[in-house]
């Protein structure tokens, strides 16, 4: 490691030479050659949060309510009490909310679940709509 030694006088006739410049700013040479100092301000750009949306099953005649139930623990992480009220909801109100996600991760769910069904024979179906 190399020691730098700072002489005093040397520092004090540098900031006499340049008092009108900052020592560590900024510096930009205009056409006519002459040093000039600035501020330079960075901008931070503002993030926007993501769209969500929200994942829902849809009620049919044909598929078993163990199977809806399977498919809210297995694709959604929901508790057996938990996907069995949304089970029930679907089956009342024709559709449920499965949970709500940003486009990606609901797109994602969406197309799990409609391959899970179709490789098990169930007409699940299960769409996703901007929340």
């Amino acid at each position: 490691m190399k020691t730098v030694q700072i002489i005093p006088s040397l520092v004090a006739h540098r900031m006499a030479a340049n008092k009108d410049d900052p020592p560590d700013g900024p510096r930009r040479e205009d056409g006519d050659g002459e040093s000039k100092t600035g501020i330079v301000t960075k901008t931070r750009p503002k993030t926007k949060k993501p769209n969500l949306y929200k994942v829902l099953l849809l009620n049919d005649d044909f598929t078993p309510m163990e199977f809806v139930v399977l498919v809210l623990q297995r694709f959604f992480n929901k508790g057996q009490e938990d996907a069995t009220r949304i089970m029930l909801h679907v089956h009342h109100k024709g559709v449920g909310i499965c949970g709500v996600y940003t486009y990606e991760v609901a797109e994602t769910k969406v197309t799990q679940v409609m391959d899970f069904s179709r490789q098990h024979g169930h007409p699940l179906q299960c769409t996703m709509e901007k929340e």
